[in-house]
């Protein structure tokens, strides 16, 4: 339940704190005295975005903090699946800052506002004249039959369903879709494919068959170029070979006259050697090289063949038209198998709906089952109101279409007086019989709904005298099983409470500042006698007030 509310700089309010009761609490006031105001700085600490122009100072920043005893209600996975740190006594803070940023805090963790209206959906409802208006949305229908029928883990399971079958059509949508693009393309890519398939460019080295191309091309030049070299190196007389072998033959005769001269003797030497291997090698190359006009144009045209293929697809290596083979195999292998891939999701949808079917089966049983006990009681409260002929018929049927929460068709219809048609709610029904079936619902529901706190604002808009009256009544009995404030100008209700809370407007240095406290119970006759009487208050206004408190 809520146990404390302290406003600092909203609105008309400097600095305000308040302590709340368990039970049923009564919030009176003067049109004009600040009661919006109230509601509108619990709204903000609850998650509702934030405004500069409520800050009251703009120099200053608002800060507004509820306090929550929440010891009693099973709230920890709430705040285990938010992250949030929870607490007995669940401290929620909202700040808002000069610069117009806001934060919020839940036990001075730091939250973003969709945590905190999550949370706050748990905490404490706030009844307003706009809310009733959604008692004639298909929405907010089905939620009231769910929580009645205890549909909380069958529609958790079927949304859950719901996206999976959902992810499935786009799966399958985009599968469709590949497969027609698929077929325009397949066999454009089978081509490109088979023709770098055919070039054989696994293991091929450009260089080398480059190197290849050019010896086969100029055989006979190499081969004049070897044997000319071969004849200067081997000649018997003016060889290269033979000279130096005439040197060292020279320089051994003075080897023994000084060091110098033998290592010049031994360096010509490993020249000789070295010229001797060159000149076998020259003979292998030589003996090896021979023409081979096939050869050649084999190498050609299979040079022919890559530099076409390399400007084909605009790339300058082998391995990049290899990178270009394994994305074609890959594009073709999807385009062979995107029809046994379609027929394999088309089966995951299939046993998709099968469970979405028997979920929604049962949801919509549950429904049906507890609609005769919600209408008999919703009869029987709204006859207490006033509403003795009010009749209702909530049809539920069966659709094709997978809604958000399951596939059935609500109809919520009304008739006020005998004889009439059974309508729409929303065609049927007044404001003022909307506001009293609005409070049938929601006493109903807190028979099924456990939470901790419910605030009417002016539900009893559009009644008064002993409708009024068992309207209190009503109040009364739901909070013994949670805490309920009412907002009200009618004494009747105001009567009912545990607690009365006066909201009020004063001047403190000329500045219009609205206050609030718990009245006493001599305050609260007083109080009670101005809604009866206005503000002279005569001496039957004060004993009707005392006998609406006895």
């Amino acid at each position: 339940m809520l146990t404390s509310l302290s406003i600092t700089n909203f609105a008309l309010i400097d600095a305000l704190e308040v302590n709340f009761n368990n039970g049923f609490s009564i919030i009176t006031g003067e049109t004009g005295a600040g009661k919006s105001i109230l509601l509108g700085g619990l709204s903000l600490v609850l998650g509702k975005r934030a405004d500069l122009s409520q800050i009251k100072d703009k120099s200053k920043k608002c800060v507004i903090e509820a306090i929550f005893d929440i010891a009693n209600y099973d709230l920890k996975s709430i705040f285990t699946k938010d992250n949030l740190d929870y607490d007995p006594q669940t401290i929620i803070r909202r700040e808002i800052l000069p610069s117009g940023k806001s934060r919020a805090f839940v036990n001075d963790t730091p939250v973003n506002l969709d945590s905190l209206n999550h949370l706050s959906n748990h905490l404490l409802d706030i009844h307003s004249q706009h809310q009733t208006l959604q008692l004639v949305d298909d929405s907010y229908q089905f939620k009231v039959i769910d929580n009645i029928a205890n549909n909380k883990s069958l529609l958790f399971d079927y949304k859950s369903e719901l996206n999976t079958y959902k992810k499935l059509k786009q799966e399958l949508t985009h599968l469709e879709t590949s497969l027609v693009e698929s077929k325009k393309e397949y066999d454009y890519n089978l081509f490109l494919l088979n023709e770098l398939q055919d070039a054989q460019l696994d293991n091929i080295n450009i260089e080398t068959l480059e190197s290849s191309y050019e010896q086969l091309s100029n055989v006979e030049t190499i081969n004049e170029v070897m044997s000319y070299s071969k004849s200067l190196l081997n000649n018997e007389e003016l060889g290269v070979i033979e000279r130096l072998n005439e040197i060292k033959r020279q320089l051994s005769n003075i080897s023994s006259y000084g060091k110098q001269y033998a290592s010049i003797e031994e360096r010509i030497e490993s020249v000789a050697i070295e010229l001797n291997d060159i000149l076998v090698e020259l003979d292998d190359i030589d003996g090896e090289l021979i023409s081979d006009p096939q050869e050649l144009e084999k190498i050609n045209t299979k040079l022919q063949v890559i530099n076409n293929l390399l400007q084909k697809h605009s790339v300058l290596e082998v391995s990049d038209l290899l990178d270009i083979m394994d994305s074609l195999t890959e594009k073709i292998d999807i385009s062979e198998n995107i029809d046994s891939n379609i027929s394999e999701v088309e089966g995951q949808i299939e046993k998709s709906k099968t469970r979405l079917d028997t979920i929604a089966s049962k949801l919509s049983k549950n429904r049906k089952a507890v609609v005769p006990k919600f209408i008999s009681n919703l009869e029987t409260i709204l006859g207490q109101l006033g509403m003795i002929n009010a009749k209702f018929d909530i049809q539920l049927n069966s659709s094709e279409t997978y809604k958000y929460n399951g596939k059935d068709q609500l109809q919520f219809l009304f008739k006020a007086n005998k004889g009439g048609d059974f309508k729409e709610l929303k065609k049927s029904a007044s404001g003022g019989e909307l506001s009293r079936i609005m409070l049938a619902v929601k006493s109903i529901l807190a028979n099924y709904v456990k939470l901790p706190t419910i605030m009417f604002d002016e539900i009893d808009t559009g009644v008064s005298g002993e409708i009024s009256n068992k309207m209190g009544d009503i109040m009364k009995i739901m909070s013994k099983n949670m805490q309920v404030f009412s907002i009200t100008h009618l004494p009747q209700i105001g009567s009912k409470g545990d607690w009365h809370y006066k909201v009020y407007k004063t001047d403190i240095d000329n500045v219009t500042q609205t206050q609030m406290r718990l009245l006493t119970h001599e305050e609260r006759v007083v109080e009670l006698a101005q809604m009866l009487g206005g503000t002279d208050i005569t001496e039957s206004a004060m004993a009707h007030a005392k006998q609406l408190l006895n």
